[in-house]
């Protein structure tokens, strides 16, 4: 399918070439060509054939400066001729594939070949048909009408099957339908700074156009091929693109290529567009992908019995799959032979390969997207990094381990009951036809016996079908879409649905300060400026005219132009502020001291910048250098001020001169002015500069020792309000059992200053606030490494980390998800928006990146999106998640009441009187009501404040708690105690005749017809027990808050009736009278009244209920373990930055390698081999054996796929 768009896409393109190319100075094709050179050989070609790149722009009718003018029609034209910066997705699948897919499914197969079989034989009238030797076979036969409706038996199955099938197809493609509305909500959200008519303006990624004139900064994506117009120590990420993991330096001079898809990690600068969509780089690889998808598919077909989870593994989209993996039908595809490995529920153990490709299925491309691509030399260290990014997304969520688990168990007790029922039945009838009569087997016989036959399969099915609980996936996923679709409105937007449920589970949370605890809207209230210190901005005068304007250039200039303080958008609000937040304050600042900082910028534009040290997490400071007009240099330094003061000699004193700034002065600077600043939560910068002389010019390049001797100016104190709603989550947070740490950057006396004015720490409580320093000393051994038990002694008082840097942050992290301190494995949140905060990101079990200060990069690390950068949302995250835990609870607890009784009911029923009381068409209908509409009605259950005033569920608490089992066991019993009397003495009480022992194709009975009509209205009755899962009385609360719940009961109910009193031969039902209905009623109301008792019975009685559906400790423990592996220090963020991967490689290598992959594979050895060196390498304390050799199987299967990436590189080691 990708293909075929694609190409269409990619020839309109080509046409449009020729007839467009006269109206600007060079076509696509040259273009495209243009962006394919690197470094020297780029800048020469552009220099020759294009004059530079001012040449460039002109012929591209662009200014350097300008930008486009932004009128429509020149946009319009320019979309005609190089096309848009779009890259048209993969068609989705048709509902037809989808029907196709659901007819997959193994138990529907078997019950559509026994209904055709039913069928068949319906027709054919055997000449045996009046003889009174084939025994009972034909004692009901007397009415013809009757004989001949035996057709509908067949029929009825195959309807309801149809219907079974519709339903599931319908529930897929809307799933898709909200994960592509999801999709291009994401892509959106996504903007970009573009200079259009001298004005810079945010625009969507997909209007941007050739000719534009970007805007990039550090931590963006960039989202179409340019050519570098003017750079400030531009460095870029390339990794996604060539692999190569180090960051290529980009200048307009030595290489000025910059590509789609990469990252910016330091400087800023300007580009212009020159290819998007599909004829950019990245595009490019997406077409050749597209190709190749085709044949991918039909592969992944054979090698996946899992049908559900790759439809939506589409290439261009980091959409990704809830709980697909639950095999679609429990153990009923796990004797489909193919899949076996992957649906056993021992998916923890030491099957790494089975658990990745598992979570490629469920993550879709984004699980895609996140592996770090190979390149060619790799060799071993690739394969680390391969582990490592695997390791954060490889365990399956919670729910996931133990659903899967679960339905496997629960459908190998359905295999077993319905293959013991179809024996007891054979059996019976032959021992009681030919052994106790003494019947001779007669051929005209033959077709009778057979249509017995049959019949007993058709039961053994029927067993089969409802004990095997499929609804279990739709409700897992109805519930997480449902969640997912409302968290939206709670400015949560999920990129990965699991992160959803992950979040219910969370036991901390590691947040950012700035802008999430915090309003992110700096202004500077203190400062220290000519040897005074100042607690309120001070009046412009008071401060000597010298330090003014050095003060005010160096803050203007200092400073990314792309920020700015704009006027309010309605009278009365305060001022808007673009960009950067801190250099927002200190612009606030100049604006308080009577200054315009845009009169300086206008003298000394951006290009007029000598060289600039952009800001990154190591330096920790910015400085600008320009030249002044007698041919010297001045450097203006900020950043935090212990850092720059560290690196100053001098100050200026009250008059505005120089003076000598000794260390024992700056220790006192520190007492008095900075300690103050910052225990009253203010962050401090420190603003400072340097003058050079021109002859001869500085080594710029020597960083060290052009960053000392600096000369202070001032330090600001800034001020960053508590959000006013965040106290109250974090205290929400608390009481639900969840540890809130502050993780920033900022100094230690400002970081305690916000967490106590939180609530993050208390005064009095017994609580650790260090900074990164002090952390670092506690972790790390006399070597230098980090260990766990050093961790471990840390963690768990710790509140506040100061000053720390990403590295720190990534380590705190996987310490407490590594520790084994507490029994259940710690589950961890974090918050982060800068591009250094991507290793965290991707180590947390959910990573949540800040909409709006977020850096791209940070986005594409994260599992869901905070759209409004607010602490409180990740709360509401939280409930929805814990929600979706207990509506997967409720559904269970429900499902499970009726499949027991139904499984039992149809067994025993059959086994003492050959029949089931329940026959298969009923046995359909209560599977449909149980399984797809309660799925619906308790999963859509809205979340209640109730849910944060409990602990978190661990890991290894059993799925089933035991209360849950309690009330399954007990309304199991009642309903059983109701059927069984009605089956016996049924006939009896309500003075009617007896339906038991019926022969083949007699009429329905009214007495078979209550026991089926009771049995729905229990079904009813317990649905409303099942809202509550924790022992709570009042069943009815909150239930019309769930419009879905009441329609759906309602709906049912009046299906019911239609199909008892008109159902007739295919619902083998007969019509009541009121009075039989009423006691119908009236027992199914009983549930509501056997509730009331069940739940006043304490637990404490019931010992025996503990454990059902409990991950052990054992599977627990290899998913530990392989996450150990990535135990050195990460020295830089790249390892883990590592995206886009669907590319380079993937799309060019892939198709080379892989019969050689395959062939490696099929020797073994050299895979294990490096396998094998690669452990020893990676960890000493790392276990090879865990390696076993049936995971290389499992691994062949996957390869096929093209989901799975991380597969295919290794088979070149």
């Amino acid at each position: 399918m990708g293909d075929m768009t694609n190409s269409d896409f990619y020839t309109k393109n080509q046409r449009n070439d020729s007839n467009h190319a006269g109206a600007f100075g060079c076509s696509l094709m040259e273009l495209r060509s243009l962006m394919e050179l690197r470094g020297t050989e780029a800048v020469v070609k552009i220099q020759e054939d294009y004059a530079g790149v001012e040449g460039l722009c002109q012929r591209l009718k662009t200014s350097p400066t300008e930008g486009l003018a932004g009128d429509a029609i020149d946009l319009d034209k320019r979309k005609e001729v190089f096309g848009q910066n779009l890259i048209p997705p993969k068609k989705p699948k048709t509902f037809l594939q989808l029907v196709w897919e659901a007819l997959q499914d193994v138990t529907l197969i078997i019950l559509e070949i026994a209904a055709m079989i039913s069928l068949g034989l319906s027709f054919y009238q055997p000449p045996g048909e009046g003889s009174e030797s084939c025994g009972t076979a034909n004692a009901g036969a007397e009415d013809e009408g009757e004989a001949e409706a035996g057709w509908i038996e067949g029929a009825a199955i195959l309807l309801s099957v149809v219907c079974v099938v519709l339903v599931t197809a319908f529930n897929d493609w809307s799933k898709e339908k909200q994960f592509r509305g999801l999709q291009s909500r994401i892509e959106q959200e996504q903007k970009f700074q573009v200079v259009r008519g001298g004005q810079v303006i945010q625009l969507p990624v997909s209007d941007i156009v050739v000719g534009d004139i970007a805007q990039i900064k550090y931590g963006d994506l960039l989202p179409a091929d340019g050519v570098l117009i003017q750079g400030n120590d531009l460095k870029i990420d390339e990794s996604s693109l060539t692999g190569e993991s180090d960051h290529v330096r980009k200048s307009a001079d030595k290489d000025p290529m910059l590509l789609s898809g990469t990252h910016v990690m330091e400087g800023s600068g300007r580009m212009v567009v020159m290819a998007v969509g599909v004829n950019s780089q990245t595009g490019i690889i997406f077409t050749l992908l597209g190709a190749g998808g085709e044949e991918e598919e039909k592969k992944e077909k054979k090698g996946q019995a899992l049908e559900d989870g790759h439809q939506l593994a589409d290439c261009s989209h980091p959409s990704s799959h809830p709980i697909a993996t639950i095999a679609t039908d429990g153990a009923a595809s796990a004797n489909a032979p193919g899949n076996t490995s992957l649906v056993n529920g021992k998916m923890q153990d030491g099957n790494m390969e089975n658990n990745q490709t598992k979570v490629k299925k469920q993550d879709g491309a984004a699980a895609m997207e996140m592996q770090p691509l190979k390149s060619a030399e790799g060799g071993e260290t690739d394969e680390k990094e391969k582990k490592k990014a695997n390791v954060s997304k490889k365990e399956k969520s919670v729910l996931q381990g133990k659903l899967t688990k679960l339905a496997v168990q629960i459908g190998k007790a359905g295999l077993v009951m319905s293959a013991i029922t179809v024996i007891i039945l054979v059996l019976y009838f032959a021992i009681d036809n030919f052994v106790l009569q003494k019947r001779p087997w007669l051929p005209e016989c033959t077709p009778v016996y057979i249509q017995y036959f049959v019949k007993f399969f058709i039961i053994g099915v029927t067993v089969l079908v409802v004990a095997v609980p499929e609804g279990l996936p739709l409700a897992v996923t109805i519930s997480l879409a449902y969640s997912v679709k409302k968290m939206m409105k709670d400015n949560n937007l999920v990129r990965h649905l699991d992160a959803c449920e992950t979040m219910g589970n969370a036991t901390a949370i590691c947040s950012d300060k700035t802008g999430t605890l915090t309003t992110n809207r700096m202004t500077a209230v203190e400062c220290f400026v000519a040897d005074v210190h100042y607690k309120e901005i001070p009046d412009p005068s008071s401060i000597p005219a010298k330090t003014l304007e050095t003060l005010v250039n160096a803050i203007s200039l200092n400073s990314a132009y792309t920020t700015k303080i704009l006027p309010a958008d309605k009278d009365g609000g305060l001022p808007k502020q673009v960009g950067n937040k801190t250099e927002c304050g200190l612009l606030g600042l100049v604006l308080d001291l009577k200054r315009d900082y845009q009169t300086v910028r206008n003298q000394i534009p951006e290009e007029k910048l000598y060289k600039v040290y952009t800001f990154n997490s190591v330096r920790k400071s910015m400085s600008t250098v320009i030249k002044l007009p007698d041919g010297n240099f001045r450097m203006y330094s900020k950043g935090a001020s212990e850092i720059i003061l560290k690196k100053c000699s001098y100050i200026l004193n009250e008059v505005g001169e120089p003076r000598a700034f000794r260390p024992r002065d700056r220790d006192e600077m520190v007492k008095k002015v900075i300690e103050p600043m910052a225990c009253s939560g203010l962050r401090t910068i420190c603003v400072a500069y340097r003058d050079f002389s021109g002859d001869p010019e500085p080594n710029w390049d020597d960083e060290n020792n052009i960053l000392t001797e600096l000369t202070a100016i001032c330090v600001v104190g800034i001020e960053d309000p508590v959000r006013p709603e965040v106290p109250d989550a974090i205290l929400k947070c608390q009481r639900a059992g969840i540890t809130v740490r502050m993780v920033t950057g900022d100094n230690i006396n400002t970081a305690r200053a916000i967490a106590i004015k939180c609530g993050i720490i208390h005064p009095g409580e017994d609580f650790l606030c260090i900074d990164g320093k002090e952390f670092n000393r506690r972790i790390r051994n006399e070597k230098g490494e980090v260990e766990q038990e050093r961790i471990d002694k840390v963690w768990p008082k710790l509140r506040v980390l100061a000053r720390s840097s990403p590295t720190d942050k990534h380590t705190l992290v996987k310490g407490i998800i590594d520790s084994t301190l507490v029994d259940q494995r710690q589950v961890v949140a974090v918050t982060g928006d800068g591009t250094n905060d991507g290793p965290a990101l991707k180590k947390a079990d959910v990573g949540f990146a800040m909409g709006i200060a977020g850096t791209d990069v940070a986005k594409e690390a994260s599992d869901i999106i905070l759209t409004d950068d607010n602490f409180s949302s990740i709360v509401k995250a939280v409930m929805w998640g814990r929600n979706v835990y207990d509506s997967i609870s409720k559904f269970l607890q429900f499902q499970l009441t009726v499949n027991v009784v139904a499984v039992i009911v149809a067994f025993t029923g059959a086994c003492i009187t050959q029949d089931s009381p329940l026959k298969a068409v009923q046995m359909l209908w209560v599977n449909l009501i149980m399984d797809t509409f309660a799925s619906l009605a308790l999963a859509t259950e809205p979340p209640t404040e109730s849910l944060l005033m409990r602990k978190p569920y661990g890991r290894n608490k059993p799925l089933i708690s035991s209360t849950m089992t309690k009330n399954i066991l007990g309304h199991g019993v009642y309903q059983l105690i109701i059927i069984f009397t009605l089956l016996f003495v049924g006939e009896q009480i309500f003075d009617i005749d007896s339906g038991r022992n019926a022969p083949l194709h007699s009429p329905p009975s009214e007495h078979y017809t209550i026991i089926f009509n009771t049995f729905v209205m229990m079904q009813l009755f317990n649905e409303i027990n099942a809202r509550k899962i924790h022992g709570e009385r009042n069943v009815f609360e909150g239930i019309f808050r769930n419009p879905i719940f009441c329609s759906i009961v309602l709906g049912t109910f009046a299906i019911q009736i239609v199909i008892v009193q008109f159902g007739g031969k295919p619902f083998s039902c007969s019509p009541l009278d009121l009075e039989k209905w009423m006691w119908c009623v009236f027992l199914g109301l009983g549930e509501l009244v056997w509730g009331q008792v069940i739940s006043t019975i304490p637990n404490s009685k019931l010992r025996f209920l503990r454990g059902a559906g409990r991950l052990t400790q054992k599977d627990e423990m290899t998913a530990e373990e392989e996450m150990n592996e990535d135990q050195e220090e990460i020295d830089h963020a790249e390892r883990e930055l590592r995206r886009g991967q669907i590319l380079w490689f993937r799309g060019l290598n892939r198709i080379q390698t892989q019969i050689e992959v395959v062939n490696t594979f099929k020797s073994g050895t050299s895979f294990q081999g490096a396998l094998r060196r690669q452990s020893s390498t990676t960890s000493q304390n790392q276990d090879v054996t865990n390696v076993s050799s049936p995971s290389h199987v499992s691994l062949c299967n996957a390869l096929s796929s093209p989901t799975s990436t991380a597969a295919a590189p290794s088979g070149q080691c």
